[in-house]
């Protein structure tokens, strides 16, 4: 740093504003996942890696819900049958 910098007018926080819906987060992932969707966007060409890490977060968790679903579904089935 510079003797003659003066930050006594800096402000704290984030340079770049997050989108709206998003949050600003720290977290720990292995290297080899993050390294998995770092190479998934340079194969296709460019884009965000944490946009991809999204995605597929979306997806486990609607793949989750709808087996959920499915399964609530089955019982609620199976006992109609076991009533009817």
């Amino acid at each position: 740093m510079n003797m003659t910098d003066d930050f006594s007018k800096g402000k704290r926080g984030a340079v770049v504003k997050s989108e709206p819906g998003k949050v600003r987060i720290t977290i720990r992932l292995d290297a080899d996942i993050i390294d998995h969707f770092k190479q998934r966007v340079h194969q296709s060409g460019g884009g965000n890696y944490q946009t991809l890490i999204n995605g597929a977060l979306r997806e486990y968790i609607q793949s989750r819900d709808r087996q959920l679903e499915k399964t609530l579904r089955r019982i609620i089935r199976e006992e109609l049958k076991k009533t009817g």
